[in-house]
């Protein structure tokens, strides 16, 4: 059985993380530092990213949640906090459905549960003709700029850009395939945990809709907007965003 790889750091209840799109464990440098004082992380790299780039990629957000429960089994950890960003959020959703009892808190960041991302920057398809006609690195590039109020502040981007060039290329088009196929807004009432919304403001992946649409169909459910941040606030504002994280889960 191939096994996702994993960062694994620090003391606590246990704080799974999964990274979204163009990721990997990296993705979390800026929580890593501060968070590992007061949780055991486990960072994932998702099947065809980062450290697990040598492995297939699904092309569904439930083989991908399948996946990391499988990590979790072999590391023995069953109840835990989790964390997801973006697609990643997309995969905790899926996860909170399938097994509802292994979670404590749920933190959905930077997502929603419509997979096809009405009014993203740019459609799936185009995304995925890019991809295909100019190389998956300019893509990253150009993708990750749009993930930043501003690329050039901070160290933020150019993470996104050498985490992201690990990414394989049947990755990079399984995973679009895997959103176009999600929808998780008729299973959202399944998800019965405390769970908290993080949104910012300027995000151009995941639109205030798809906010709404987590707010009302997830009961126990409250949302936190980081203001004049794009999709990855985590990077440009990390430590309101640390603050934010464990504000919820203390």
């Amino acid at each position: 059985m191939n096994i996702l790889s994993y960062k694994k750091i620090g003391n606590g209840y246990p704080l799974v993380l999964v990274h979204g799109y163009l990721g990997g464990q990296s993705m979390w440098k800026f929580q890593e530092e501060e968070l590992k004082n007061y949780y055991d992380l486990i960072m994932p790299s998702l099947a065809g990213y980062g450290e697990s780039s040598h492995m297939i990629a699904p092309s569904t957000i439930e083989e991908n949640a399948k996946q990391v429960f499988e990590l979790l089994d072999i590391l023995k950890i069953e109840k835990f906090n989790l964390l997801g960003h973006s697609m990643g959020g997309m995969i905790v959703q899926e996860m909170a459905v399938v097994n509802p009892e292994r979670i404590k808190k749920l933190i959905c960041f930077g997502t929603g549960s419509i997979g096809f991302l009405p009014n993203r920057f740019e459609t799936i398809e185009e995304s995925r003709t890019k991809i295909k006609k100019f190389g998956l690195n300019t893509v990253i590039s150009e993708i990750a700029k749009t993930w930043f109020v501003d690329y050039l502040i901070g160290e933020g981007y150019q993470l996104c850009l050498d985490e992201g060039k690990k990414t394989s290329l049947q990755a990079a088009l399984a995973s679009l395939d895997a959103w176009e196929r999600w929808d998780g807004r008729q299973k959202l009432k399944n998800i019965k945990c405390p769970t908290l919304i993080v949104w910012s403001n300027k995000d151009r992946s995941y639109d205030w809709n798809q906010q709404q649409i987590l707010k009302e169909g997830i009961i126990n459910s409250r949302m936190e907007i980081i203001e004049n941040c794009a999709h990855n606030s985590h990077m440009e504002k990390p430590i309101l965003f640390n603050k934010v994280v464990k504000n919820f889960l203390s």
